[in-house]
């Protein structure tokens, strides 16, 4: 597939992609990442490893496009490394009575 990243065309492969990140240790994730193989990636790693371009050069959104359309997972935020991502900031109040295990409901 012919795509365009950091205006350079680039023609990826699924199968391309997996041979280049094969034996690439994933960072530490603090953004969007990419699910390649049974790892976890951060976009700009990836997007550094198949381009052979410094990460400055292009945006974590033109990779995570390509990827998406050579049918890899990709998932924004920290959702990869297991955190969970709260609906709704509880109040201070809220905070101290959930974490004492207090019976009032939390949506007051």
């Amino acid at each position: 597939m012919r795509c365009v990243i950091a205006r350079f065309p680039f023609d990826l492969s699924k199968s391309g992609v997996l041979a280049s990140m094969k034996g690439v240790k994933p960072e530490p994730i603090t953004g969007e990442s990419v699910l390649i193989g049974r790892r976890h990636y951060p976009v700009k790693q990836v997007g550094e490893v198949i381009t052979r371009q410094d990460r400055r050069d292009f945006t974590s959104g033109e990779v995570t496009r390509a990827m998406t359309r050579l049918g890899f997972t990709c998932q924004g935020g920290q959702v990869a490394q297991g955190t969970v991502q709260p609906t709704h900031v509880l109040t201070p109040l809220q905070n101290a009575s959930a974490l004492l295990g207090s019976a009032a409901p939390l949506g007051l």
